[in-house]
């Protein structure tokens, strides 16, 4: 069984690796149909890439991408830009003892600090800092613009297209 080309009319020209490993396939499992391995294949790909772009995007600041999610998740906050940390748990979907290590390693760089929550006296908020502030913007702002050159081939409507349909994909997984 061949794989179907796709119908969003738009049509991509010249073969990937991809489309060799799914002919690869075909000749040894003509029996499956390969149209998940086509889009799935590609996905876990761009995943990879987009790792290494927003990874090359951080290193300016010298921060890992990791870091950024927590000081990305204050700075989304608003001001003063404060969470406690089981809020970042939430925001940034790890276990308590990766977001204390991150925590303090981010506070012993001075990007964040702790300080009592002032509504519960058991309680800590994470707060960015000047330089975590600065830091988190400068790197956002190098992602925003590594990511943008990378959606550069597609149309503005494509890129919504593109926005829908993945929303669509991961609708079912939440």
């Amino acid at each position: 069984m061949a794989a179907e080309q796709p119908s969003s009319g738009a049509v991509e020209t010249g073969a990937d690796e991809v489309d060799e490993l799914v002919e690869a396939w075909n000749r040894e499992r003509a029996d499956l149909d390969l149209a998940p391995v086509e889009v799935f294949s590609r996905i876990s790909r761009l995943a990879r890439l987009l790792d290494l772009a927003r990874r090359e995007a951080f290193t300016a600041q010298e921060i890992e991408p990791y870091e950024f999610d927590v000081l990305a998740a204050l700075r989304r906050t608003g001001t003063p830009y404060r969470l406690s940390p089981g809020q970042l748990l939430r925001e940034t979907m790890v276990t308590s003892g990766t977001m204390t290590n991150r925590i303090d390693r981010l506070s012993e760089r001075g990007l964040v600090e702790r300080s009592p929550d002032p509504h519960d006296r058991r309680g800590v908020l994470v707060g960015l800092t000047t330089a975590g502030k600065r830091t988190v913007d400068a790197a956002f702002e190098s992602l925003i613009a590594s990511e943008r050159e990378l959606l550069a081939e597609l149309s503005a409507s494509e890129r919504g297209q593109l926005t829908g349909l993945l929303k669509r994909l991961m609708r079912p997984l939440r």
